[in-house]
């Protein structure tokens, strides 16, 4: 086990609550995907299985390469990647492979695996926003010259993210604004920044009002998952039912675990492999140790993060590593908001535990680069503990 360790650099911490995380992910997925396997001709759990386990070890690869990696290479990726990001967003758009309602997905030729842009998008604006953050750090009084430029790409990046996924484009946006704040972005910025948003919100609910449906075709979806509608005589409220199902399952796990395989809603609770998992785990292992310790896994980890941001001995790093543990954690608590009915659906995984193909990978890659800064604070340590060692005399 030391051998084992003593190959990862960086936090310790945030390997084994990474690891934790995907040991939970193949007990659970294994154990709900009946449903899924039921709906698919000559499936097997087994086959399900095994891709799975073959993203996540895929993702811990990647996770491993990227936290060898220099924090110079971030920067530069953020740099030049943004341009390609954008069009890719374009392409999605118009031409994206449509997946529950929306156009999402880009397939790659040939090899038939499909990816969300938005899951690049949220790594590489994360990495742009904390590089310019950094150049522009004496010019942020400045609107027009030091935030404007900043704000350009984060405005349209989540807003060809918005059309389809409302989310996620809230998502990104919000966790930009939070680095803005904590970059020392002047408040009389910000509050212009706030105000841009709130009338492009109104536009939007003018628009989808009153406007025809092919503007903003899943309006009418977002404004039944925030305010809920008026269920006709013998309709059925999609969102409503699947967080009834999932009130449910939690109901059923109670506070003394069950075990694997013991939990029954997989049968009928929509997504309990994917959107809906966090239920699922309560259901089969508790409140206490399913869901208040997957819980607290995500707030150590983000504890960790802001601690590697604080001790991080460049700004850049520091930046990144809270953007990037942000956009984690607080998709995580999306997800488990949702189960417990705090928030509306939103379709947004628990990173690193719900199944996934590509965006296990690039959750696993934002997991690398906070290593790798935390590998950087450790070597700091190091330095600066040898140097006090040559001053002190024996």
């Amino acid at each position: 086990m030391q051998k084992f360790l003593s190959h990862l650099k960086g936090d310790r911490v945030i390997w084994m609550v990474a690891l934790f995380l995907c040991t939970l992910s193949v007990l659970a997925v294994y154990s709900a995907v009946s449903s899924l396997v039921w709906k698919a001709e000559g499936g097997s759990s087994a086959g399900v299985l095994i891709k799975h386990v073959f993203m996540l070890g895929l993702g811990l690869a990647f996770m491993y390469g990227t936290h060898l990696l220099p924090l110079t290479v971030f920067s530069r990726i953020g740099q030049l990647m943004i341009w390609v990001v954008i069009p890719l967003l374009v392409f999605t758009m118009f031409f994206g492979s449509n997946i529950n309602n929306a156009d999402r997905w880009i397939r790659i030729p040939g090899i038939g695996v499909t990816f969300q842009t938005s899951d690049l998008a949220k790594l590489v604006l994360i990495l742009y926003v904390a590089r310019q953050l950094t150049v522009k750090r004496q010019m942020l009084h400045d609107f027009k010259k030091g935030v404007l430029p900043i704000v350009i790409p984060i405005a349209m990046v989540c807003g060809l993210v918005l059309p389809a996924n409302f989310s996620t484009a809230a998502l990104i946006g919000f966790v930009c604004f939070l680095m803005l704040v904590f970059g020392g972005v002047p408040w009389k910025h910000l509050f212009k920044l706030i105000g841009a948003v709130m009338g492009i919100l109104l536009l939007i609910i003018v628009v989808g009002e009153l406007g025809p449906e092919k503007l903003l075709p899943r309006y009418s979806t977002w404004k039944n998952r925030l305010v809920g509608k008026e269920i006709q005589a013998g309709a059925i409220d999609d969102s409503k039912y699947q967080i009834e199902l999932a009130q449910y399952a939690i109901y059923e796990g109670g506070i003394i675990p069950k075990g694997p395989g013991s939990g029954t809603s997989r049968n009928f609770l929509p997504h309990p492999y994917s959107d809906m998992i966090y239920a699922f785990i309560i259901e089969e292992y508790g409140s206490v140790l399913g869901g208040a310790l997957v819980m607290l896994m995500y707030v150590i980890f983000l504890f960790r993060v802001i601690r590697i941001s604080i001790r991080s001995p460049k700004y850049f790093g520091g930046l990144t590593a809270l953007g990037l543990g942000l956009v984690i954690t607080i998709q995580a608590f999306i997800n488990m908001g949702v189960a417990v009915d705090l928030f509306p659906t939103t379709g947004q995984p628990l990173p690193l535990v719900s199944m996934g193909g590509t965006s296990i990978v690039f959750v696993a890659i934002m997991f690398g680069v906070i290593l790798s800064i935390s590998k950087m604070d450790e070597e700091n340590d190091e330095v600066d503990q040898t140097d006090e060692l040559e001053e002190v005399p024996f």
